[in-house]
């Protein structure tokens, strides 16, 4: 009998120790449903700037910064979306609403690029409908599926989050890989001259509009069994559900926000968007609107949470962590996401795709780094699990620091192959294919890490709210990455088209010759710029000065960051 005991405790034990181990199973099922959003949304991001240029007519400089606004607005607006779900919906409800109207936005594309051969003006129009929809869709989706990962680990297994967080991001590229493989191929067509089919983009859109479908309906089906605390209770659902266990004790249950905060938020944020617009110099709508909405959003929603006055000594440092780790992520993905616009354009028109002997879509070229992502996240998880064990773990802060240093260095190798192209030379793919495979490194250094910190840090009663904090410095990121896609330097398609026009975009650039009324309206026709672009202050000539601006950005602030995170380490109050 003492041995059957024995035998009875030694398996019950083991079991116990495994389901520690493992992860739970609603993981899979939010994995599942990111998947397929990240494939809705990648996939159509891959189109998204050749439709514009191709389709309806804009520039490249027009279409970046769209494409710059469209992305900052998508993580902009998980600030409403944490907010209405922390207070009223939940995440359960906003994660199917937020799926919903992506999927409708998607459509709206498709109807666009179905139209615009006859009319070009309600193409545009139902464009900008579409875009529309979709920020608001992933202002619902966004923060709040993110929370609800956090929210699967009680309170002694946060430990897991790092890895958690990682598979997590697995689902997140692995939808981006398929949806930035089967967009390009049916919605990037080019025949066997090499002549795109600028009709075919429908078919993309309409290929991210049924992922988008297929993700909400798994998650409406499979979340109630799965998606539930250890004690089986469901998570994510109506506010009013919620009860003293969902918190950690001794934890305030409900922000206080003063009446005076509020104002003095409201002030600060006027005062901060005509300040940044002020500073923004041009008349682009999306320059001068979108993206001092987006800073002077950041800044308001960061200085209201930290006026809360239910928070504690501790809670309020671990925030302001949230908040420096955030104001460097910035840097990042202004960096990251030239892969939607300046590097797209540059593999369209200054790239040799051949890929062992197949001539590779512009808009597919990205799709390596979903791929590398899928091969690479679990060994990353592994070694961060690996490191915990020995106690050799370094803190999130100092993960981000190497995510920061390793696109840095990504830029530096191809601007060093970009140097000696000149107006006509192609630059080969392994180059970018390398880019792209540093640059999934630093990634999983850095965004997988930076969303399970936001997990461990934030207070229950703020946790979509700072996640929305979070996607906002992605917002400001993006923001900024549409600006410096903006500066993109003529690349050799603009110079041999010109040439057909009979100018000679070289001396014109280098102001040895005056171009005529006629010639610069010539160019203006073509979608060519007259003159180099400028950034801070600086005119930006060739395309190895271009990506010497991500470099030095992205050097100097993983440097600034490495140096703060002991700092940082003392306000996490023993939270890795």
């Amino acid at each position: 009998m003492d041995a059957e005991l024995q035998t009875e405790t030694k398996y019950r034990g083991k079991a116990e120790l495994d389901q520690k181990a493992s992860h739970p199973k609603g993981l899979w099922v939010l994995f599942g449903t990111e998947m397929w959003e990240r494939f809705n949304f990648y996939g159509m991001r891959a189109i998204l700037t050749l439709f514009l240029v191709n389709s309806l007519l804009m520039k490249e400089e027009d279409a970046s910064l769209i494409y710059g606004g469209f992305l900052g607005l998508c993580y902009l607006t998980p600030m409403l979306g944490g907010f209405i779900s922390d207070r009223f919906f939940g995440n359960r409800n906003c994660i199917l609403l937020g799926g919903s109207l992506m999927a409708i936005g998607q459509l709206f594309l498709f109807f666009s690029a179905s139209i615009f051969g006859t009319n070009i003006a309600l193409a545009t129009t139902l464009m900008w409908v579409a875009l529309g929809i979709i920020i608001f869709g992933n202002g619902f989706f966004k923060p709040n599926i993110s929370s609800m990962v956090g929210s699967l680990y009680p309170k002694q297994e946060k430990s897991k989050l790092d890895s958690a967080f990682t598979i997590f991001y697995m689902g997140i590229n692995l939808g981006a890989f398929l949806g930035q493989l089967i967009c390009p191929i049916i919605g990037d067509v080019k025949d066997s001259a090499g002549v795109r089919d600028i009709h075919a983009f429908k078919w993309g859109f309409l290929a991210a509009s049924m992922a988008m479908i297929l993700g909400t309906v798994i998650f409406y089906f499979l979340k109630n069994k799965y998606v539930v605390t250890p004690e089986g209770k469901p998570l994510g659902d109506l506010p009013s559900k919620n009860d003293a266990s969902h918190y950690e004790e001794g934890e305030a249950q409900k922000a206080v926000f003063s009446n005076k905060s509020l104002v003095v938020a409201v002030i600060a944020f006027i005062g901060l968007f005509f300040g940044i617009r002020f500073l923004l110099d041009g008349h682009n709508f999306i320059k001068t609107i979108i993206y001092p909405i987006i800073y002077a959003s950041g800044l308001t929603l960061a200085g209201l949470i930290i006026s809360d006055t239910s928070l504690t000594k501790v809670e309020r440092q671990r925030i302001i962590v949230i908040y420096i780790v955030s104001f460097f992520v910035i840097f990042f993905w202004a960096a990251f996401e030239q892969a939607g616009s300046s590097l797209t354009f540059i593999a369209d028109n200054q790239t040799d795709r051949n890929f062992f002997g197949w001539q590779m879509p512009a808009s597919m070229v990205q799709i390596f780094n979903g791929l590398f992502v899928v091969a690479f996240a679990i060994p990353f998880s592994m070694l961060w699990d690996k490191l915990r064990t020995k106690g050799r773990e370094p803190i999130s802060p100092m993960k981000q620091a190497f995510g920061l240093a390793l696109i840095a260095i990504s830029y530096f190798i191809i601007a060093y192959n970009v140097k000696d192209l000149g107006n006509n030379g192609l630059l080969a793919i392994k180059w970018l294919i390398l880019l792209y495979l540093i640059q999934t490194a630093g990634e999983l250094c850095l965004s997988p890490i930076g969303l399970s910190l936001v997990g461990k840090l934030a207070p229950k009663r703020f946790a979509s709210l700072l996640y929305g904090v979070f996607f906002l410095s992605n917002a400001s990121g993006y923001a900024l990455a549409g600006t410096l896609g903006s500066i993109l330097p003529a690349t050799g398609d603009k110079f041999t088209k010109a040439k057909e026009l009979g100018i000679d975009l070289q001396a014109v650039l280098d102001k040895t010759i005056t171009p005529t009324t006629e010639q610069l309206a010539l160019l203006e026709k073509s979608q060519i710029s007259a003159a180099n672009p400028v950034f801070a202050g600086f005119e930006i000539h060739n395309l190895f000065q271009f990506f010497m601006v991500f470099v030095v950005l992205c050097g100097v602030a993983s440097v600034i960051l490495l140096l703060l995170t002991p700092i940082l380490k003392r306000m996490m109050h023993g939270v890795k």
